[in-house]
Parts: structure tokens; C-alpha cells; sequence
């Protein structure tokens, strides 16, 4: 939360999962695609839907509804893949839909209550309040464990072995 009463003002990216409003930094967010084709990966994680192919950089996508525990939905063509750069490598986020990018001052941003944020994760880093709307901001940087990290490593090992054979 610091970062934000420093800058005094945040530029957010938000995007929709399940009607309700979430952000991130706009410093942490490469672009956002389309929704393209997505190369499942034999024994992955769960919420890993596999790799995709940008511009020859194999990328593990994370299905953030199922990150989550959210329910599945159909896959829309307002769907999309946020390209993010998570402890210095680059993932991408599956979301219902990106909806504008917007800039907080550091008064509309609360810290996450803490039964929210619950005490296993750090996931939201606070919560932005416009007029009658409520953004929850994530943290990206937190949004895979260590072992997780490792394990996102060889997947896109594989991933690219599985580019390269192709």
C-alpha cells in the first residue's frame, strides 16, 4: 500500500470475473489479447491451462477463475488473456473481460480488510472505491506460491520442448 501514498495516484488495469471487478497495475500488464488458441499441458496444474505461443515466447496461462475457485463459464469473445510479468517472467491470465484502464488517487484505495484478504494469502494489496463501485486489487507478485512457481518453471520447459518438436 505504500507505493500507492507515494504516487499519490495509481493507473490500474480492471477486468471482470463472475460480475464482479478486479485490478492490477498497469506497470505489471505487457498487453492484452484476444482470446487465442491455448496448448494444453499433460499433468499441469489445475488452474494452468496450458501455453501459448506470442511472437516465439512460450507463455503458461493461468486460468484465474479456477485460481480462484470460481465457477467455470462458457468462453465469450469478450474473454481475454492479460500478459503479465509475475517475479520476472511473463504469464497470462484468463478474465471474462477487460474493461478500461483508470487511475486512482491513493485516498479511493483502502487496505484489503483482513477477513478478506484471509491470512493464508496476500493476493489483494487493497480495495479501490468509485462512486458505488468496489475494484479488488491484486497483487500478481503473490498470486503463485514458491512451489507453485517452480512447478509454472517446468511446464514452460515443456512447453517450449513441445514448440520446439512441433
Amino acid at each position: 500500500m505504500a507505493e500507492h501514498a507515494q504516487e499519490g495516484e495509481t493507473q490500474l488495469v480492471v477486468f471482470k470475473m463472475e460480475n464482479e471487478e478486479f485490478a492490477c497495475s498497469i506497470n505489471d500488464v505487457r498487453e492484452v489479447l484476444k482470446m487465442i488458441r491455448i496448448t494444453p499441458l499433460p499433468r499441469s496444474l489445475d488452474y494452468v491451462e496450458g501455453v501459448i505461443n506470442l511472437r516465439g515466447e512460450v507463455i503458461p496461462v493461468i486460468d484465474l477463475r479456477k485460481r480462484f475457485g470460481l465457477s467455470e463459464a462458457e468462453r465469450t469473445d469478450k474473454c481475454r488473456i492479460i500478459i503479465v510479468e509475475v517475479e520476472d517472467r511473463m504469464v497470462g491470465l484468463t478474465v471474462d473481460s477487460v474493461t478500461e484502464v483508470i487511475r486512482l488517487m491513493s485516498k479511493q484505495i483502502q487496505e484489503a480488510p483482513s477477513q478478506v484478504a484471509g491470512s493464508k494469502t496476500d493476493l489483494i494489496t487493497g480495495v479501490g472505491k468509485i462512486e458505488d463501485r468496489m475494484l479488488i486489487i491484486l497483487n500478481l507478485n503473490r498470486i503463485l506460491t514458491t512451489e507453485e512457481q517452480v512447478a509454472l518453471n517446468d511446464l514452460s520447459r515443456a512447453g517450449q520442448q513441445l514448440a520446439a518438436n512441433q
